[in-house]
């Protein structure tokens, strides 16, 4: 509902704004740059609060049971004893959301009172982030974040080029070159002709396509045209450009990074989500009781009560008739048992959760080794430092205190690559030239060998490290192979080299490149500069310069790039490219040395690396004149100009000869794999979700063991067209189907979204369409479908007869295993994810994915990430988590239950987004494994208990019911019904759900099964209540009538009775804290110095508070203990209740734990064994994660399993390089 005076916005269809003219622009009110991750401000933070506070059913209820209680003729209980603990549930719980609250406050001006420099009044100003409007014009410098989105208007390069990194928005670190107009180059650096500068852009409205702009500029009475090439996006970083001037396009929250930021939720937990389900339950049953008592009062009253009005009047409200009188009474004693009966919903029980959470959520950021109970979890997460990143001196950090319980229920976890698995480093570790394998990546083991020593090099980099001298010693006795391989790296690439403080620097479109040519650079192949026309090089200390004639670019399609270089006098084209790409265009003679580095590339891949093939052709000239006219035409044509280039290009491509292959590793975060391993076998799944290339997801994937060589060849989801989609392809029927029901025999009009599972027969299939079914042995050919996945089986698979059949939607024809069990792994491309998520295909996409082991999605969008987490939390109804460290990431971060921002990095938004962040993946293992299960475990026995002492408690009241005509007469002394869950028992349930744990850290991290209960619901759910309160049902009831029977007729020593109403009321309380102390000490598995003091100390502290108020201030209860105590009847009636109650749960916990023991109680008793010496303790086991022998299936046409090249998602910089347009190039 809107306020009829706020006005809608009217949307933006397009963008204006001009340059220099602040009165033009701000008329249309645009957004300003301020971003605001918080939830509250000083004027909103009550009403909203409030509001999400009575959310919570039982703070619902209280307030309706305080008005009732401000009823005189209706409540037995004075107010107070509800307006004060509401006030400090609602008052703890609002200070504690106030302090998350100025968290993101702070966290928010951090990032607003970032400072650019602006030019206002033809003048350079400092002006704060929030504080850039649009239509500024700012000026940047080299490593300056990009505080807006930015159309470019001149750089430091003379061709208007500038390079950023735009790992914040897409997760891809290799920098993006970035062009202004060509016109606008001579505004240079001056600042008077930029003050001076009137054009006009008309663009697109806001948006959140990251990879499409349009737009125009009008200046000087022409109008140019804009694209992404000219725009800078918020969240980039500006690189290797010594400075640049931008106009502000969009600000804040109309930027793009913005706009796929996504919404930010109110989060609960699934344990809050169960206990509104309880309450509501315990609320029906307190109806059925209340209305059960109102039935006997006014039964008692009809047949009992209506006769002794002398005794006991009935007030003026009730009619003198006697069945209207005992309705009357009847309908006002259901109201008074609500409040009598309350503690069955006690207020206490939210305050206290909301305190552990906070002191779990403190010791995750500050613990030495990871409301109350929320808070006490809170804290340990915040105290913890083992997950402490020390080379930054980073911490956890809960940023919420409410989620501590949830991460220890994470079934799915939905992780970025880029800078979350990866540290966004490449390094040269193996090479195979003709036949022959150099390199260890086994730099740690002792006395292995020593790493190579460059120092003679004047141009090697002090970080490169390579370990197999025979490489040295075959390049010093002129190997011809070694050193075309290595001039082949110097000199075919895209690199473009710079001089930064004296030392030269490359600068290249790919990650991997620039280690390729880092490597022959550290081995005496220094490429060091370049012109359009020409390649230097310095070869063993000599400078050479040779032509360069063309430049062969590589794309995601090609998959392999050349150039053409007049060598000593000859022509040679040098080519680089994927295995499966080169070995193809091999010439016939290199069978046997293909076969040789076939077989290590194989062993490359093995070990996660990601492999390059190299090979070179002589060409002559007069072929090559023939072939440069046949290009030129090509490349000029107007019709089919790119597939035409193609074909050229293939033609000069072929009969090349094979050097050998390179091997790059794409090193990892510390601990990823082992972090991985435990997590999966916690029962964790894992889903990466990246922006990253298919190749390139596929070799992380392995690399940090996501996916194994014990799996089956990854399923490659890689459609591009929505018409691919509805094509048919007739398949035979498949034999078995999982996810999905089988299809009737006959033809179904349903999306060819299927897995095709080839035999080893020889039908050609494409790696696409996303389905799995099973074809007949006999040929099949499939056509080249968008969504098409190809398994391979490991053994032929028996066949129905064929039927034609539409390929039917995500139909799984694999053998039919629980789920997850199968040995298969997914991989969607982010063209396909378009299609798979709409609504018609969105579920059989899941059902596919969730009968897989490893699930990777390459070249998503930020929204695409956000939409996969969803889709999980919707159809499987289970907890998700989800971790990155960019902007690119926080979309996801946000709709996930729980997010987790990577620290320490350039970039806060991910963090800012997040509930708890850390500074490297590894402690996302500790963050879960310990911490989780900690807090869940330890929230689930504080739960038990605490429903187990309420009822234990409150249903005294209704067995006293029974004596007293069900008047709603208490039992208790109101002190003690106000102080029971405030002061008696609340300490020693506090510290039981913030310091208890059945095994310690080390044998949580050991054994990760112990995770498993969390994502059973094992430990606390809607049985497990019922049981407690059973428990407390029958406690209540050996309690009562023990004490009933033991003071109705008895006697003390002096011949006096013992029989008043006073003392029975004193007695059954304190005997009634006894018992529960009692059961708290059985269910105590970790004993700190706080459970002593609190269990202990409450345990005195009930007699103290007693005595103090009755006899201090002479309160209605005055001796009504201190005489029972001096009997020796009250402490043999104290014996015997705790025996009758606590002898039978001890007994059967033994026997259960001898019995049927849970893996906790297994691991407990060997933690209780090796902590006395008896067993040694074994190494906690973690997989083989290096030198492994491969296990990898070849191909045909031996091609290895996984192709280990990750080209760039964009063209190189070939073409900007033949046309002259470099950035920075020196001569050094």
């Amino acid at each position: 509902m809107k306020l009829p005076c706020i006005k809608e916005k009217i949307p933006e269809t397009e963008r204006r704004l001009r340059m220099n003219d602040d009165v033009y622009n701000a008329a249309f009110k645009y957004a300003n740059n301020f971003i605001k991750t918080s939830k509250y401000n000083i004027v909103t933070f009550l009403p909203i609060n409030l509001y999400e506070q009575f959310t919570r059913l039982a703070n619902f209820y209280f307030l309706c049971l305080l008005i009732l209680q401000l009823i005189p003729v209706v409540s037995s209980l004075n107010p107070i004893t509800t307006i004060l603990p509401l006030l400090g549930v609602l008052s703890l719980s609002a200070l504690k959301d106030a302090y998350d609250d100025i968290q993101r406050h702070r966290s928010d001006k951090q990032v607003n009172n970032r400072v650019s420099q602006v030019l206002r009044n033809g003048v350079m100003e400092e002006v704060l982030w929030k504080n850039v409007v649009v239509g500024d014009i700012i000026r940047m410098t080299s490593n300056e974040f990009v505080a807006a989105d930015l159309l470019l208007l001149s750089t430091s390069d003379a061709n208007g080029l500038c390079f950023v990194e735009t790992s914040e928005l897409d997760g891809e670190t290799n920098l993006k070159c970035k062009q202004c107009q060509p016109d606008l180059t001579e505004l240079h650096d001056n600042v008077e002709l930029i003050s001076a500068l009137d054009g006009e852009v008309v663009c697109e409205p806001p948006n959140n396509n990251l990879s499409k702009f349009q737009g125009t500029l009008t200046w000087r009475g022409k109008k140019y045209s804009l694209d992404n090439e000219n725009v800078l996006l918020r969240g980039c970083i500006l690189r290797n450009t010594e400075w640049c001037y931008c106009v502000v396009l969009f600000a804040g929250a109309e930027t793009k990074l913005m706009q796929n930021a996504g919404e930010s939720f109110f989060k609960r937990t699934s344990m809050d989500r169960l206990l509104n389900t309880i309450i509501l339950g315990i609320l029906l049953f307190l109806l059925v009781m209340c209305l059960f008592c109102a039935l006997g009062s006014g039964i008692w009253e009809s047949i009992v009560g209506f006769k002794f009005q002398v005794f006991l009047p009935w007030t003026d409200v009730i009619p003198q008739e006697k069945n209207r009188g005992a309705a009357v009474t009847a309908s006002l004693v259901f109201f008074s048992y609500i409040i009598l009966l309350n503690t069955f919903v006690p207020i206490s029980l939210y305050v206290s959760v909301e305190m552990i959470r906070l002191f779990q959520s403190l010791l995750i950021n500050w613990d030495l080794n990871v409301e109350m109970i929320r808070l006490f979890q809170s804290l340990l997460i915040n105290w913890d430092k083992k997950m402490c990143y020390m080379p930054s001196k980073t911490y956890a950090k809960a940023r919420t205190t409410t989620l501590n319980e949830e991460l220890g229920q994470v079934q799915y976890i939905f992780s970025d690559k880029t800078g979350t698995l990866t540290q966004n480093v490449m390094t040269f570790n193996k090479c195979s030239i003709n036949g022959v394998s150099y390199g260890d990546v086994d730099d740690d083991l002792e006395g292995y060998d020593q790493p190579i020593d460059f120092s003679g090099n004047p141009y090697s980099e002090p970080s490169f490290v390579f370990y197999d001298r025979k490489l040295t010693v075959d390049l010093r006795t002129h190997d011809p192979h070694v050193e075309t391989f290595f001039l082949l790296l110097a000199l075919c690439h895209t690199v473009m080299p710079q001089e930064e403080d004296g030392k030269l620097v490359y600068q290249a479109q790919s990650p991997d490149e620039s280690a390729l040519v880092s490597a022959a650079r550290n081995f005496g192949f220094v490429f060091k500069s370049r012109t359009p026309n020409s390649i230097t090089a310095v070869i063993n200390g000599e400078e050479q310069t040779h032509e360069l004639l063309c430049i062969l670019d590589f794309n995601n399609v090609r998959k392999r790039m050349s150039v053409v270089i007049r060598y000593d006098g000859k022509l040679r084209l040098f080519c680089k490219g994927a295995d499966s790409i080169i070995f193809e265009r091999l010439r016939a003679d290199q069978e046997e040395i293909k076969s040789i580095t076939c077989e290590h590339i194989d062993s490359y891949a093995g070990e996660g690396l990601r492999t390059l093939c190299l090979a070179y052709k002589d060409l002559s000239e007069q072929y090559y004149a023939d072939w440069w006219n046949r290009y030129q035409d090509a490349a000029t044509s107007l019709e089919n100009r790119e597939e035409k280039v193609d074909a050229i290009f293939e033609e000069i491509e072929k009969d090349l000869i094979l050097i050998g292959a390179s091997a790059i590793e794409d090193k990892l975060q510390e601990g990823v794999p082992e972090a991985i391993a435990n997590l999966s076998l916690a029962g964790i799944k894992i889903w990466v979700l990246t922006g990253d290339k298919q190749e390139t997801a596929i070799n992380i994937g392995y690399s940090c063991h996501l996916l194994t060589d014990e799996m089956h060849e990854p399923i490659i989801v890689d459609g591009e067209t929505e018409e691919d989609l509805d094509t048919p392809c007739p398949l035979p029927r498949p034999a078995l189907s999982l996810a999905v029901p089988s299809p009737p025999p006959c033809p179904l009009p349903r999306p060819a979204l299927s897995l095709a599972v080839p035999t080893p027969s020889p039908c050609p299939l494409p790696r696409r369409a996303l389905s799995l079914a099973l074809p007949s042995p006999s040929p099949c050919p499939l056509p080249h479908h968008a969504l098409s996945l190809a398994v391979p089986s490991p053994s032929p698979l028996p066949s129905p007869s064929p039927c034609p059949l539409p390929r039917p939607a995500l139909s799984l024809a694999v053998p039919s295993l629980s789920e997850g069990e199968t040995g298969h792994s997914l991989v969607v491309n982010g063209h396909s994810l378009v299609f798979a998520l709409q609504d018609d295909m969105e579920e059989l996409l899941l059902a596919v994915a969730s009968q897989c082991r490893a699930v990777i999605c390459c070249r998503v969008t930020p929204l695409q990430k956000a939409k996969v987490v969803d889709l999980v939390k919707r159809y499987k109804k289970a907890v998700t988590l989800s971790i990155g460290d960019g902007a690119n990431d926080v979309s996801m971060i946000k709709i996930a239950h729980i997010g987790v921002g990577i620290s320490g990095h350039e970039g806060m938004q991910a963090v800012l987004a997040s509930d708890f962040a850390v500074a490297q993946f590894k402690y996302l293992e500790r963050l879960l494994l310990v911490h989780g299960r900690w807090s869940y475990y330890r929230m689930c026995k504080f739960l038990t208990y605490f429903f187990y002492k309420n009822f234990a408690f409150a249903f005294c009241h209704f067995w006293y019911a029974f004596f007293v005509g069900f008047s709603a007469q208490t039992v208790f002394d109101t002190l003690f019904i106000s102080a029971y869950n405030l002061f008696y028992t609340a300490l020693p349930v506090l510290a039981l759900g913030s310091f208890d744990q059945d095994v310690n850290e080390d044998y949580s991290l050991r054994f990760p099964k112990l995770y498993t209960p969390g994502l059973e619901n094992r430990w606390f759910n809607k049985k497990i209540f019922v049981r407690s309160a059973g428990h407390g049902v029958l406690t209540s009831g050996v309690l009562f009538f023990v004490v009933y029977g033991e003071y109705t007729n008895g006697i003390r020593s002096n011949g006096l009775t013992l029989s008043d109403f006073y003392s029975f009321g004193s007695v059954l309380s304190s005997i009634l804290v006894i018992v529960v102390t009692a059961q708290i000490c059985l269910d105590t598995g970790y004993w700190t110095i706080f459970n002593h003091i609190t269990i202990w100390g409450s345990l005195i502290f009930t007699y103290l508070l007693q005595y103090a108020v009755n006899h201090g201030f002479k309160g209605a209860y005055v001796n009504s203990l201190a005489m029972p105590m001096g009997e020796p009847g009250y402490y043999l009636c104290s014996l015997l209740v705790v025996v009758m109650v606590i002898l039978p749960v001890l007994a059967w916990r033994f026997w259960n734990a001898d019995v049927h023991p849970t893996l906790s109680d297994k691991v407990r008793y060997k933690q209780q064994y090796e902590k006395k010496g008896v067993k040694p303790a074994k190494p906690r086991p973690m997989p083989r994660l290096f030198r492994r022998q491969s296990t990898m299936r070849r191909r045909a046409l031996g091609k290895s399993m996984r192709s280990g090249y990750a080209f760039s998602h964009q063209e190189g910089y070939g073409r900007l390089i033949t046309e002259g347009k470099l950035l920075g190039v020196r001569r050094l």
